[in-house]
């Protein structure tokens, strides 16, 4: 990260990077690609970007104006028992040239309502709210993670490394680390006192650690497919990722760096 740039301005303009990757990936999808069925059960390419222009809206309004924002989530989770997915009807209804455009737009309000937000601030989410820099994270993670259910999906047309993995996933590596807590107390388990040490090699070669003194187990491997795991979108046993010690695996068959309920991921492909 750059010395001379603020924390929420490099994940914002990093969170803008990484949109942009995947918008030039779907811009030249037909409509065809765009009803493919992705790798989350019961979504199409659509809906992964109908999911990612409903919750860049929502992290626009969040930071804007708190008070609209809880008046929303109240009105979201009020309709959760919806036989339809409620944060994916009004995608489900538009063009993909219309949900490619409106993302498009939630993208710059989300990036405007970003800029000059102080790293102190807290902002509201379905969640526990969250400090403005993990916030930006947070979409950052859910773009590349959507975007790799994508690219999965049109590789035969695009290319396996239409949108290459960057040091950007570093933000998403940190997101992955600091959640292990929560990847137990989502489901209801208190979270071991044994530390995990955490090194990786990013896409440039570059070595990133995250050492505990006190630490006896251990991960290691490339910072993608951490990141993969952590996002679940790859099960650890078909990653390059290696675990030392009981603590460091059972984190990561569980782990989840997202919010909302508990979820396992992929099952091994072996």
């Amino acid at each position: 990260m750059s010395d001379d740039i603020d924390p929420v301005a490099q994940v914002t303009a990093d969170l803008v990077a990484e949109q942009d990757a995947l918008d030039d990936v779907v811009a030249g999808l037909d409509d065809d690609a765009w009803r493919r069925d992705t790798p989350s059960p019961g979504w199409t390419v659509a809906d992964q970007i109908g999911h990612l222009w409903f919750f860049d809206r929502s992290a626009t309004l969040a930071i804007a104006d708190p008070d609209g924002f809880r008046r929303h989530r109240d009105e979201l989770f009020a309709q959760m028992n919806a036989d339809d997915d409620p944060t994916l009807a009004e995608a489900r209804a538009m063009t993909p040239a219309e949900l490619l455009a409106a993302w498009r737009d939630a993208r710059a309000g989300l990036a405007a309502a970003a800029n000059g937000v102080d790293a102190a601030t807290r902002v509201e989410w379905y969640g526990p709210s969250m400090g403005a820099r993990s916030f930006l994270t947070a979409r950052l993670m859910e773009a590349w993670a959507h975007g790799t259910d994508i690219v999965d999906t049109v590789a035969d047309l695009v290319g396996a490394d239409a949108r290459p993995t960057t040091d950007r996933c570093r933000h998403i590596a940190q997101l992955g680390v600091i959640t292990r807590g929560w990847s137990y107390a989502n489901r209801g388990l208190t979270p071991p006192e044994e530390s995990v040490n955490v090194t990786l090699t990013a896409p440039s070669g570059d070595v990133w650690t995250w050492h505990h003194d006190d630490a006896v187990a251990e991960v290691h491997g490339p910072a993608e497919d951490f990141c993969h795991v952590v996002t679940q979108r790859r099960h650890l046993d078909d990653t390059a990722v290696l675990t030392v010690g009981d603590a460091a695996r059972d984190w990561l068959v569980r782990a989840q760096a997202f919010a909302g309920p508990a979820t396992d991921g992929p099952a091994a492909r072996g």
